[in-house]
């Protein structure tokens, strides 16, 4: 485990609140974060390609999770590669390289072979999910999530084509207390699918 000034636990999970952030880009979730990165079943010597990184924080958690590995963030906007490399900064995390390029042409650019991938979004989806499998080690694992039922449909019709092994889908149904004026009241975090596959 990597040791960071903002984050010195073993444990992941950063709250929210201490990642850097720009309105409007996405941002994985604290609680869907962690079930993401359950799911990824990292090494310590991992070498993950997180295509569509947005804020960063996956690569943030998955950099502290395994100091001996390799993290690529892929994204294509210039000003949110500048919001990875700033929270990347910030927690102090020096083993992700951070990609600026449209997935999936860019991905042939990319040097190191990964045995593991995290599809976060992107478009189309299924373009991206069979360029990024025909890159992934034998068995390595690719991890995608959704968060409408056309993204679900399209990863799941893609993981069949392309023979996955051992797939698992969870749901993530998640509550927080939130308080609002004098009142504490559970508000719901928007549900996600995360979808797994083995390529075998």
């Amino acid at each position: 485990m990597m040791s960071s000034p903002t984050w010195p636990y073993i444990s992941p999970g950063i709250p929210d609140e201490l990642f850097e952030r720009l309105p409007g880009i996405p941002m994985t979730q604290r609680d869907t974060r962690l079930l993401l990165i359950s799911q990824l079943r990292l090494l310590p010597e991992t070498v993950l390609w997180d295509i569509g990184a947005g804020t960063g924080t996956i690569p943030v958690e998955t950099g502290l999770l395994c100091p001996q590995g390799q993290i690529i963030a892929i994204e294509r906007d210039e000003e949110v590669v500048n919001l990875i490399q700033a929270n990347c900064d910030r927690f102090a995390v020096s083993n992700v390289d951070i990609v600026q390029g449209n997935a999936p042409a860019c991905l042939a650019d990319l040097k190191t072979q990964p045995n593991r991938i995290c599809i976060e979004g992107g478009h189309p989806m299924q373009d991206i999910l069979k360029a990024a499998w025909s890159y992934l080690q034998t068995n390595g694992r690719l991890v995608a999530s959704a968060s409408s039922l056309e993204t679900l449909y399209v990863i799941s019709e893609t993981f069949s084509a392309l023979h996955a092994r051992n797939i698992e889908v969870v749901q993530s149904v998640i509550n927080r207390l939130e308080t609002r004026g004098t009142r504490q009241t559970f508000a719901a975090v928007d549900p996600m699918f995360i979808l797994s596959g083995e390529k075998l």
